[in-house]
């Protein structure tokens, strides 16, 4: 394992760091494509972009945007604006002109990257139009939008030209406007405690929350898991997971670079594809939902690959199943997997598995608290610790917690309280060894595909459509996904809607896995005394309508 003075340094540092010690060692592959840095080349690349957003005016502190799948240019991205100070705002690639617009105007972002799409080549480009008009008619970097009126520059990946956007390669040209002296001068003023990624995570109040995480957040949490899983120079870390999750740009990229490990991402997620790349590369190591995994063995079935250099890697973002566990060990071979528990608010990872952890311990449990990292389990209503095997609120503290929500005092407030304990709304049990077991949530919350899912922003979006009343979200199991959404409508008096009708309405506008698998239409909601509505009869109608215990899904891809 690499030493890395957590707390005392920046992304910047560790960067510079690995490529004085590892200079000609992999730093990022990306095999499909033939692209290959060393550290020191990869160094020097994420310098020539810090200099190039420099060159463009952006300062530190100020807010940039991406939205683009797993190409090298996101990677680039992460540590050549972490290198001249810009905070980097990751944008989730399924999300359509509805969400991009709140979270460009919320973050107050001045700068957005992005590519041409991931379901066809120019869907992120005609969004960004329809969102500003105004791009057809300005010089790059001079957009005066409307909409959004602190956004100024558009920076497309790839090579066609697009009225009022720069392209990539403008930027590192523009490089040479800057000198080494002034990025050193910009890097000196740099602190670990500065935000330098925001993520934005959905929120019971309707609208996603944009999580601040500083250099110390992010490099300390990417050590603590690179620690447990005995990551050094010597690994390859295949990495399927998206970028814009913590799990990708955390657990992925940034643990490779604290450890003097390779990268080796994955652009799009695809059974095959990660198979041949862990084959062709060696990799030692891969990251994964539980149904990537499932994937993975599936097509395993039809053809050899060899996997043998696998030791371990992550399963996170859903509970696992103990066989699908018990399979990435013994066919796959990586008999050092580990589990990771976490949020975006706790950079992401609170509790985890370690590689010496026999394999009950890893499919029963989620580890035990991470390195420097307080976990505690207390009474939700009276806030008063609990005793081990009794379930309660798990609650965490240290390095790892978030310094807010941006521009959400009372959001933050909410959750975390005095003494900087992040309340995390999940319901857990912890044993006399320190090993938990998520049992629920208190927060109303659905998980899809690893995806999380607050039913009050699909409550607010739907709400908009002049023909609904009300409406009350709520998940189901699925076989496939873990959960799926279903929603209870109540549709205006006079007014007559349908499935297609609602799901129409939904599509471009919010991401795919939001939208209702089932859409309910109801005269009244199951209600207390009291007048609140009952979600959890909601979804055991959902069940008995269905006739189903396990499965409701439905491929809105």
């Amino acid at each position: 394992m690499v030493a890395v003075d957590v707390g005392k340094v920046t992304i910047g540092n560790v960067v510079d760091q690995m490529a004085s010690d590892y200079p000609d060692h992999d730093a990022l592959v990306y095999y499909h494509r033939g692209l290959r840095y060393t550290y020191k080349e990869f160094c020097h690349t994420c310098n020539q972009v810090a200099k190039g957003f420099m060159s463009l005016g952006v300062e530190k502190g100020e807010n940039v945007a991406i939205w683009a799948n797993n190409v090298s240019e996101w990677v680039l991205a992460q540590f050549g604006t972490a290198k001249m100070g810009a905070v980097l705002v990751t944008v989730n690639t399924n999300y359509r002109a509805f969400e991009l617009e709140y979270l460009l105007k919320q973050s107050d972002s001045t700068t957005i990257i992005l590519t041409g799409g991931v379901r066809t080549s120019d869907e992120y480009v005609k969004i960004m139009y329809d969102l500003c008009p105004e791009l057809n008619h300005c010089q790059p970097g001079q957009l005066n939008c409307k909409k959004l009126p602190k956004l100024k520059n558009v920076i497309f990946i790839g090579e066609e030209k697009s009225p009022g956007m720069y392209n990539w390669i403008d930027i590192l040209e523009m490089s040479g406007e800057v000198t080494d002296e002034e990025l050193s001068q910009r890097e000196q003023v740099l602190e670990p405690d500065d935000v330098i990624n925001m993520q934005y995570t959905s929120g019971t109040t309707g609208f996603p929350k944009g999580v601040m995480l500083t250099h110390t957040n992010i490099i300390g949490n990417a050590v603590s898991q690179a620690e447990c899983m005995r990551f050094s120079p010597a690994d390859r870390l295949c990495i399927p997971v998206p970028f814009f999750h913590c799990f990708g740009c955390v657990m992925g990229t940034l643990l490779c670079v604290v450890s003097g490990a390779t990268m080796v991402p994955v652009e799009k997620f695809e059974a095959v594809k990660v198979l041949e790349i862990i084959e062709a590369e060696k990799c030692t190591a891969v990251h994964g939902v539980p149904t990537m995994f499932i994937a993975e063995l599936e097509a395993m079935k039809n053809k050899n690959y060899d996997t043998s250099s696998l030791r371990t890697g992550i399963m996170a973002g859903a509970p696992c199943p103990t066989e699908v566990m018990k399979s990435v060990v013994n066919l796959m071979g990586a008999s050092e997997i580990c589990i990771t528990y976490g949020q975006t608010e706790a950079s992401p990872g609170i509790t985890m598995t370690r590689t010496s952890d026999p394999i009950e311990l890893r499919v029963s449990t989620v580890g035990r608290a991470l390195p420097n990292v307080e976990v505690k389990i207390v009474n939700p209503e009276k806030g008063e610790d609990l005793q081990p095997g009794v379930q309660g609120e798990l609650c965490t503290r240290g390095y790892h917690v978030m310094k807010g929500y941006y521009n959400m005092p009372e959001a933050t407030a909410s959750t975390m309280d005095k003494d900087n304990w992040l309340h995390t709304g999940d319901l857990a049990v912890m044993d006399v060894d320190g090993y938990c077991k998520i049992t629920g949530r208190l927060k109303d919350m659905i998980i899809r595909g690893g995806e999380n899912i607050y039913p009050r922003e699909i409550e607010e979006f739907l709400y908009t459509h002049p023909k609904v009343k009300d409406v009350q979200v709520v998940g189901i199991a699925s076989e496939k996904y873990g959960e799926e959404v279903v929603a209870f409508v109540q549709v205006k008096e006079r007014e007559v809607v349908n499935e297609d009708e609602l799901r129409g309405f939904c599509k471009n506008q919010i991401s795919f896995y939001k939208i209702p698998a089932c859409i309910f239409f109801v005269d009244e909601y199951p209600t207390t005394a009291s007048g609140k509505i009952q979600k959890f009869k909601l979804r055991e109608l959902a069940m008995k309508e269905l006739n189903r215990d396990k499965d409701v899904s439905i491929d809105m891809t």
